[in-house]
C-alpha cells in the first residue's frame, strides 16, 4: 500500500520555447532556476527542501510537508513576476521570457519515478490547459500567468489570507485528456476577465461549440417558440404590482 500525503505543488512552463535559438534557450533555462530559487527566498519558503523535476523549460516541484500555500500564491508570485520583468528588460520581443504557472494542494506520494497520486496529474493538466495559454497569448506585455485549483483557491485566496483580492482571477473550466474541473486565472498587469479566452464563462463548456453557442443567439433575441425560460432571484425583492413570467 503507497504512502498517503497531501502537499504543495507549483509547476511552471516558458512559452515559445521551442521557437528560440539554442542561446536564448540556454538564457531561459538558467533564468527559470534563478528567478524560481529567488522567488522562494523572498517568500520565506526553503528552496533546498523542494523537489523538483526539470525538463528544459518547464520545472514541477512538490514543496515540503508544512510548506505556505499563501506565501506561494502570494510574494512568491509576485517576486517571479518582477523577477520575470527585469530579465525581459531591454530584451528583443522574441527573447522574452514569459512563464505560465500553476499552483495546487492534494495528494502526492514518492513514487519510484517521482511522485504519485492525483495531484500532479492534475497540475499537469492546468498548466497545459488551453485557456492558460490563451490567457498568455491574449496578454502580449504578460511575464506571468497564473492558474491555482479550486483547492487552493477557495482555501487561500477566498478566505482573504493573501493580499491578493479574489476578483483578481477569473474563474474557468478545464477539460484536458481526461481531467475536468475548475481553476481560477491571473495574469499581473492585465484585467483577466476583459482577456479573450475563447470561453464563454465559468458555467460554460470551452472548446468547440462553448464561446460560438454563446455568441450564436444575440442577448436582444426574442426566446424562440418552446423555449423555457427559468428567472432565480436570490432574496427578497419588493415590487408591488410587478408581474413576472412570458407574455405570448
Amino acid at each position: 500500500m503507497g504512502t498517503f500525503g497531501r502537499r504543495l505543488l507549483l509547476a511552471v512552463d516558458a512559452k515559445g520555447y521551442g521557437g528560440v535559438d539554442v542561446v536564448t534557450q540556454r538564457e531561459w533555462q538558467e533564468a527559470i532556476r534563478r528567478l524560481l530559487e529567488e522567488a522562494a527566498r523572498v517568500a520565506g519558503l526553503d528552496w533546498e527542501q523542494w523537489v523538483t523535476q526539470v525538463g528544459g523549460d518547464s520545472v514541477f516541484a512538490v514543496l515540503p510537508q508544512g510548506a505556505s500555500e499563501p506565501a506561494l500564491v502570494d510574494p512568491f508570485m509576485r517576486q517571479l513576476e518582477s523577477g520575470l520583468r527585469m530579465f525581459n528588460r531591454n530584451r528583443r520581443d522574441e527573447a522574452w521570457l514569459r512563464l505560465r504557472a500553476a499552483v495546487h494542494f492534494g495528494t502526492a506520494s514518492p513514487a519510484a519515478n517521482g511522485f504519485e497520486g492525483r495531484a500532479p496529474v492534475e497540475i499537469g493538466r492546468l498548466l497545459d490547459s488551453r485557456v492558460l495559454k490563451a490567457a498568455l497569448a491574449a496578454a502580449p506585455e504578460a511575464h506571468l500567468a497564473l492558474a491555482v485549483s479550486a483547492t487552493v483557491f477557495n482555501d487561500v485566496i477566498g478566505e482573504a489570507y493573501t493580499t491578493i483580492r479574489p476578483q483578481e482571477f477569473r474563474e474557468v473550466r478545464v477539460a484536458e485528456k481526461e481531467y475536468a474541473g475548475r481553476a481560477w486565472i491571473r495574469v499581473p498587469g492585465y484585467d483577466v476577465e476583459r482577456l479573450d479566452l475563447g470561453v464563454a464563462g465559468p458555467g460554460a463548456e470551452d472548446g468547440p461549440g462553448g464561446a460560438e453557442a454563446a455568441a450564436a443567439r444575440p442577448r436582444s433575441a426574442p426566446t424562440a417558440p418552446g423555449d423555457t425560460v427559468v428567472h432565480v432571484i436570490n432574496g427578497t425583492v419588493h415590487a408591488p404590482g410587478a408581474v413576472f413570467g412570458i407574455s405570448k
